[in-house]
């Protein structure tokens, strides 16, 4: 789904024009934007919680000349889809009584640290990541 299909569906849903729900749903995500930028959370409770994290400086190598390479620090925003959102979607079920926020989510989520349902669209590996021949 676009953006604008999405603010064309939130309009319909909730009986506003289009121009109504667009100018709800940039100041939405502005307000979002800047609080990332202030180095707050934005946590919307069942959704999930959009924050920034930090990576540290690190070593890397030019895989093509095997030449020692420094990877500078970065800063990055991450979002986690809360309990309900995964539920919703067919992950697994929300525990009654148990509240979100706490923690890292390393635990629910496995190896990985993440509990991410778009992980394999954003990085275009979603086709390929099963394919290998063993």
């Amino acid at each position: 789904m676009k953006k604008s299909e999405f603010i064309a569906a939130v309009a319909k849903e909730s009986g506003v024009t289009r121009v109504e729900a667009d100018k709800v749903i940039n100041k939405a995500l502005e307000v979002i934007q800047n609080a990332l930028k202030s180095g707050d959370r934005v946590t919307l409770t069942g959704f999930g919680t959009f924050e920034v994290r930090e990576r540290a400086e690190r070593a890397g190598m030019n895989i093509r000349t095997k030449e020692k390479i420094r990877i500078p620090a970065s800063k990055r925003p991450v979002f986690s889809a809360g309990a309900v959102l995964r539920s919703s979607i067919g992950g697994k079920q929300a525990v009654p009584g148990a509240s979100e926020g706490k923690g890292d989510g390393k635990k629910a989520a496995g190896k990985g640290g993440k509990a991410s349902a778009t992980k394999g669209k954003a990085s275009g590996g979603g086709a390929k990541s099963g394919s290998k021949k063993k």
